[in-house]
């Protein structure tokens, strides 16, 4: 009896340990592809910035285009928010670096923990996109931090985020972009929302562009 006890008790001490190193190459696997899916956001987009048809540099910036300056990819900013949707928000124009203004509603409100601190940031709507199939569960996600002026362009940076079926969003700060107008004065951007300002360093995405 005392052994049929202590073999039970090393099989599940087996299972246990098979069952947590599953979990372990479950999470491997995670992040594997998590880190595969940052990589080839970052080829694409260098690819379009080669492409004379997409790109937004001009010719001399463009001749000599290798690739943007990225930081590493790192899972940790890739975060699941809380989505509060807002369907009684009023649409407003957002101001741009030119004389234009877009019309934008905000969607919805993501709440989510980074960097050990609780963030909250304005998911917006682009009214003028909702005409365009391509666009229909477009959102859009501009936000400043701690590392504009510095190691990102000043202004901040924008993520495009699709409407999700329930209520938690993902967002991968992996995939923050600059606005065009860093690359080329002709773009008119919208600016960033001041309270969409994290009061953090979000080291993931595009860093600033060095013209030089």
């Amino acid at each position: 009896m005392k052994y049929t006890i202590l073999l039970s008790l090393f099989f599940l001490m087996s299972c246990g340990q098979g069952k947590k190193y599953h979990d372990d190459e479950e999470t491997v696997k995670v992040e594997s592809d998590l880190v595969a899916d940052i990589l080839e956001f970052q080829k694409e987009l260098d690819e379009s910035f080669k492409d004379p048809d997409s790109s937004p540099l001009p010719d001399k910036y463009r001749k000599d285009f290798e690739g943007l300056d990225f930081y590493k990819p790192d899972t940790t900013y890739v975060v699941k928010a809380r989505f509060e949707r807002t369907p009684e928000a009023e649409p407003f124009l957002m101001p741009t670096t030119t004389d234009r203004q877009t019309q934008e509603v905000v969607y919805g409100i993501a709440h989510f923990t980074l960097n050990g601190e609780e963030h909250q940031l304005e998911v917006y709507q682009s009214l003028g996109l909702m005409d365009d199939e391509k666009y229909e569960d477009y959102l859009f996600l501009p936000f400043l931090d701690n590392t504009n002026g510095e190691e990102t362009y000043g202004g901040g940076r924008y993520i495009d985020l699709t409407i999700p079926e329930g209520n938690t969003l993902v967002i991968d700060f992996n995939k923050a972009y600059n606005p065009y107008c860093v690359y080329n004065k002709k773009y008119s951007c919208p600016l960033v929302p001041r309270q969409n300002y994290l009061r953090t360093k979000v080291r993931a995405g595009v860093k600033n562009f060095n013209k030089d």
